[in-house]
């Protein structure tokens, strides 16, 4: 049970993005990269591809929703500046690509998804994707955000299977590129990942992922690899057999002549007698 999402449908309550941001007009398409940005993703790769986007739709718009740590005790990460510095070469930088100074709230994060025309993510291929589960793309489902993805991960794996977005290749500029310009700009796609995300979030909502834990608290039992169920009962009972007899009064003898010698046999034998007299 990794982490769920709200069965609550997100509600804006304040304009954040379009026509508030300086850059960011009311019509403009805007790509929310959602959450913190960390050494192990691949900002160069997205930022590269918005810029050869914004040549042929130069209304896109990339927003980095957080660069700063909640926490002011953790340093910035070396990959936000390097990123800001690659966008600034390209000439993009609170042109096509805007970075949030600051962190958002997390109770206020719906108002950049719904005010955002689609998601993104994009990693790296190394063993951190294999084994992640991205909350972000928790929060695209939550807001009905069609979304493009590096492939490699569950949720890559999910947006492919069920038609929530485009997956792409690590480290593919161009095929990244046409990729976003598809879930902005394609209206027959975005309805169609839409309906679908519509389809599949649900199963991602907290009382659904909690139902196997739950469901194994009202009537726990040992996992049937274990050789069969056993009862409760049963497991007391062989529990105290195995602390009980010869064997294991000789195992009890041996340790404690390892580990205190002879006279801490003698304390503990003559402890037990006590006991039973």
């Amino acid at each position: 049970m990794p982490f769920g999402l709200s069965p609550e449908r997100p509600a804006h309550r304040e304009q954040v993005l379009k026509g508030v941001r300086q850059g960011i007009g009311a019509d403009d398409a805007v790509v929310l990269w959602g959450g913190g940005l960390y050494n192990w993703f691949d900002p160069a790769t997205l930022i590269r591809a918005v810029a050869d986007l914004a040549t042929r739709r130069p209304n896109v718009r990339l927003f980095f929703q957080g660069t700063r740590h909640p926490n002011p005790d953790v340093p910035e990460m070396d990959i936000v500046a390097s990123s800001r510095e690659l966008a600034q070469q390209l000439g993009v930088l609170d042109r096509n690509v805007f970075f949030n100074d600051a962190w958002v709230a997390y109770a206020d994060r719906q108002n950049y998804l719904l005010e955002a025309d689609a998601g993104v993510s994009t990693h790296f291929a190394h063993v951190e994707t294999t084994f992640s589960f991205r909350t972000r793309i928790l929060d695209y489902l939550w807001a009905g955000l069609p979304m493009v993805v590096t492939a490699g991960d569950h949720f890559a794996e999910l947006v492919e299977r069920e038609e929530l977005g485009v997956v792409v290749p690590a480290e593919d500029d161009a095929v990244l590129a046409d990729a976003l310009e598809k879930v902005l700009f394609d209206d027959a796609f975005r309805a169609l990942a839409r309906a679908n995300i519509e389809r599949v979030r649900s199963d991602y909502t907290w009382d659904r992922v909690l139902e196997p834990l739950v469901r194994f608290v009202a009537e726990p039992h040992p996992a049937r690899d274990r050789g069969g169920v056993v009862s409760a009962s049963a497991q007391r009972a062989r529990r105290r057999r195995s602390r009980s007899g010869l064997r294991h009064d000789a195992g009890l003898v041996l340790h404690y002549l390892r580990h205190g010698g002879p006279r801490v046999v003698l304390s503990k034998v003559s402890r037990r007698l006590r006991r039973r007299r």
